[in-house]
């Protein structure tokens, strides 16, 4: 019986480890990758094999983290200008809102939307290599 046979019926445990020889120019690659995504090097190269064993995308869980906030916090606003749209449709009028606070409104949205689209392009440029680029 081959050793890769042994190994394949053998149980991994839930710290099961990986050991990998990186070349010192790759290495130093992948600790300026990690610190970007403020990833210790190893969860870096953890969620890289299991993007690519799973077919998921990579996403790191803090960031994963911050879009759920995010798209809770646009949802409690979303009921909210239902709301207002309610108000204004039944009464032709909302007390108290300004066209100053339409216009604050606004400009949240659109920096929420341009904080979505910096952290969109910085998943994609942070797994991009320097001459291929990720398919999007």
């Amino acid at each position: 019986m081959s050793d890769a046979r042994v190994l394949a019926v053998e149980p991994i445990g839930p710290r099961a480890r990986v050991y990998v020889r990186l070349r010192p120019g790759d290495h130093a690659l992948l600790r300026e990758r990690a610190a970007r995504r403020g990833l210790a090097s190893a969860t870096y190269v953890s969620m890289l094999v299991r993007a690519h064993l799973r077919g998921v995308p990579p996403l790191p869980d803090r960031e994963l983290t911050e879009l759920r906030h995010a798209a809770g916090a646009l949802g409690a606003v979303g009921r909210n200008l239902n709301q207002i749209a309610r108000v204004a449709h039944q009464t032709g009028q909302v007390a108290g809102l300004t066209t100053a606070d339409f216009r604050a409104m606004l400009a949240a949205f659109e920096g929420l939307r341009a904080n979505f689209k910096r952290l969109i392009e910085a998943n994609i440029a942070s797994w991009e290599t320097a001459g291929a680029k990720a398919s999007r």
